[in-house]
């Protein structure tokens, strides 16, 4: 299974500010579900509870310090491992870790690949991604997206393999 991120920051590392993404951008948006659809997304309890409701034609893998009930599309778990192993046990081909900062840092040694979309702004914020060491990562490929209605900001968006 591969083991894949998918997000949005700023030139400066911001990818959230008060629980909430920073920016409007619907191109990216659209991306994020048309990559995502059909598939199991890992994300932290914070970035679960800043979405508000499940993603439909998505599993959420929740990952929290205090245990929850299951819900249909909902698993909850206290470890990204275990979180992991259950994507795998459901015959996931490509699992996505959405966020937030922690659950980046805690899994960026696991990640295969990166969806990776930049804005191309210093934006303030209290969430952060953690630095990439390219030297670790090859691209595969990148579109630019301008600034245009619907987009608050010009981005890049990238794959990146790990080498």
């Amino acid at each position: 299974m591969r083991i894949s991120f998918i997000v949005a920051k700023s030139q400066n590392h911001v990818i959230g500010v008060n629980n909430q993404l920073p920016w409007h951008l619907k191109d990216d948006l659209q991306n994020f579900k048309r990559i995502t659809m059909g598939h199991h997304i890992l994300m932290g309890r914070k970035t679960f509870e800043s979405i508000g409701k499940p993603l439909p034609g998505r599993m959420s893998l929740v990952v929290s310090s205090g245990p929850r009930a299951n819900e249909e599309s909902v698993l909850w778990f206290t470890s990204i491992f275990r979180a992991i192993k259950q994507a795998e046990r459901m015959g996931e081909s490509e699992l996505f870790i959405i966020g937030g900062e922690k659950i980046f840092r805690s899994a960026l040694s696991l990640a295969d690949r990166i969806y990776l979309t930049e804005v191309k702004a210093e934006i303030e914020g209290d969430a952060f991604f953690p630095v990439l060491s390219l030297k670790n990562w090859k691209t595969v490929s990148e579109e630019i997206f301008p600034l245009k209605p619907g987009n608050d900001h010009e981005f890049v968006f990238s794959i990146l393999d790990r080498k």
